[in-house]
């Protein structure tokens, strides 16, 4: 596995080692024995797996608050998303500056995401399977986002007018939400 480092402190770009032949291919996703040696330690208890239908569809931005804050590992196993994840922890040195990686079938990228982020995607084609695993339970109570476009984060998500849930559409800006991430 291929661990590259993002602008963005304890994010990290997962590139799998992806062996085919005439069969087909075979990668191994995760390895925890792997990622401890890097001196990354996660302890991933809940998988999630997604289907959106339409190209320019955007979910997010997402996150949990408090103690039931989740660090991620997302990957997309049919099409292609634009992936992106801000930093939440007030007193990190990237604070509000985000990392967008574009996760496709073809390219086998991940996205290993600490807690402390928000989390969202952009469709870039039709009928995507979105996959990530998180180290904590989801918790409704804590379940949180913030607006896609807040001009105080400016994230370049390349499109003007996305596809957006009705909870997504009515999302506060960072300033007038709750977070607060150590």
């Amino acid at each position: 596995m291929n661990l590259i480092r993002t602008h963005i402190i304890d994010v990290y770009i997962l590139e799998p080692k992806v062996f085919g032949d005439h069969r087909g291919w075979f990668m191994e996703s995760w390895s925890k024995r792997e990622m401890e040696q890097a001196g990354l330690y996660y302890d991933f208890v809940q998988d999630n797996h997604s289907f959106t239908a339409n190209k320019g569809t955007l979910r997010g931005l997402h996150y949990q608050k408090g103690d039931a804050c989740q660090a991620k590992l997302v990957r997309c196993a049919c099409g292609s998303v634009l992936d992106v994840a801000v930093d939440l922890r007030q007193g990190s040195p990237t604070y509000k500056k985000w990392v967008a990686v574009e996760l496709s079938a073809g390219n086998s990228r991940q996205l290993l995401i600490p807690r402390g982020f928000a989390h969202g995607f952009l469709t870039l084609t039709d009928n995507v399977e979105f996959l990530y695993k998180a180290d904590n339970y989801y918790s409704p109570s804590d379940d949180r986002n913030i607006i896609w476009n807040d001009e105080e984060i400016n994230i370049d998500w390349g499109v003007k007018d996305p596809i957006l849930s009705e909870k997504d559409a009515k999302a506060p800006k960072l300033c007038d939400s709750d977070v607060y991430m150590r």
